[in-house]
């Protein structure tokens, strides 16, 4: 063999040697606490106008049905009209309005939306009648479809990737302490002073959110330039909308990962929103139960959500996202499963309380999925895209499981989501299942 044929051998050689040695991966780093998260002032302050918004927001809701059972003397429909005319619009707008997130200032975007929901709250004082009702939440639901999102890019931007999931279970705390004695204090509130003053609550909320917000420095991804092709072919605003959302489901529909977790909270979703309505027919008649049992079980799923957002933050950081919801569909199966075929007091609650803690095992972890893998150019189409499909869900649950229920019993209806829930796993793992990929910066 000639000198010439030898080097390009041991060329080839080394070359081989170089590939199959793996390149050691940089150890990642320790999840973030949530008291870790706080100390990040951009979150902190952030977290502190979820507070005081979210409050007022249940203060006024609740508000609203108070008046409207008490003195309109609203039908169980009219009610839950509320809740419907609240989440429809989000459902429905939540695709298109994440396009315009990606192209506004995220700071303005969350203190304009602050500044005129306040606005908007303060039409529930001239407000007297059913319609008026839902025509200012409705109302009020448009603009937070465009707030939702912005929050969802403002915290990607304040808080490193390994401290999103607390940063996403100190956002999902609030919403869910805030569920527990919304109710109650809005009771009171009403009965010691009437509903204006919870309407004045709720505005002054918006108010102080907003200034917190405004006082931030948010600094977020720059936007990519568009290609030259695209520059050079102008387009309408509408083409260039609809291909902004192409764009965007695009990205969902060709992401494994992605499109499971959004698939799972919405059927974890739709399974909380069948619970709305049902969960009292099944007390008095199945469980011919008093009212006492139907505040306990209604409170265990709060308390559910409470204590497994604050459990799994703390112990189960180190186990995949996707795992964790696996698990949590599971879970909700054996919680509805339990109120379907063994129907006891006992049960229920537990039943409610699995429920619940399991539904926390979907909510952040596919949250925190969702902002390590979406680019940040897409935060706001994929971020409204996700919140659409679990408004929608919501608004299918409250709606068919009154549906279903009258043509079968509640615990069918309760079996018949223990079905869904088994076989959305199932397809997770046929046809979902996620590929491992280094997440986006």
């Amino acid at each position: 063999m000639s000198e010439d044929a030898l080097r390009q051998l041991d060329a080839e050689m080394d070359a081989n040697t170089t590939e199959s040695i793996p390149v050691p991966s940089p150890t990642a780093p320790e999840p973030m606490s949530m008291g870790a998260v706080l100390r990040v002032v951009t979150m902190r302050r952030l977290w502190y106008a979820q507070i005081v918004s979210v409050l007022g927001d249940f203060l006024a809701l609740f508000a609203v049905i108070t008046v409207m059972t008490f003195k309109l003397h609203a039908t169980a429909q009219q009610v839950i009209g509320v809740q419907i005319s609240y989440l429809l619009p989000i459902a429905l707008l939540g695709i298109v309005s994440g396009v315009f997130v990606d192209r506004w200032p995220v700071k303005t975007t969350l203190v304009s939306s602050d500044f005129i929901r306040a606005a908007l709250v303060l039409l529930l004082l001239l407000v007297h009648n059913v319609y008026g009702f839902y025509a200012v939440l409705a109302a009020i639901s448009i603009v937070s479809s465009f707030f939702s999102p912005a929050q969802g890019v403002a915290i990607r931007s304040a808080v490193p990737m390994h401290g999103l999931r607390s940063a996403n279970a100190l956002m999902q705390q609030v919403m869910f302490i805030m569920r527990i004695i919304g109710p109650s204090a809005a009771a009171f509130l009403v009965a010691s002073f009437g509903a204006r003053s919870c309407y004045l609550i709720d505005t002054a909320s918006f108010i102080a959110s907003g200034s917190l917000i405004a006082s931030l420095t948010l600094i977020t991804p720059r936007k990519a330039a568009a290609p030259q092709s695209q520059l050079a072919a102008p387009r309408s605003p509408i083409a260039r909308i609809l291909a902004d959302m192409k764009e965007g489901a695009s990205f969902i529909l060709h992401h494994a990962a992605l499109l499971f977790v959004i698939v799972a909270l919405a059927a974890g979703m739709f399974v909380m929103g069948c619970f709305g309505p049902l969960i009292a027919v099944y007390v008095r008649d199945t469980l011919h139960a008093s009212t006492r049992t139907f505040g306990v079980t209604s409170a265990m799923i709060g308390l559910g959500l409470l204590i497994g957002v604050n459990t799994l933050n703390a112990f189960a950081q180190r186990i995949k996202n996707t795992t964790q919801v696996y698990l949590g569909l599971a879970g909700i199966a054996v919680g509805t499963a339990m109120l379907a075929f063994i129907p006891l007091v006992v049960t229920a609650i537990l039943g409610c309380f699995l429920i619940g803690f399991s539904a926390a095992g979907i909510i952040v972890p596919s949250q925190t999925l969702i902002q390590e893998e979406t680019p940040g150019d897409l935060m706001g189409r994929v971020g409204s895209t996700t919140m659409s499909v679990i408004f929608t869900a919501q608004i299918a649950g409250l709606v068919l499981s009154g549906i279903l229920a009258e043509y079968t019993s509640v615990r069918r209806v309760f079996a018949l989501c223990t079905m869904l829930l088994a076989a959305l796993m199932l397809a997770g793992k046929l046809w979902m299942e996620p590929k491992d990929h280094p997440s986006l910066a």
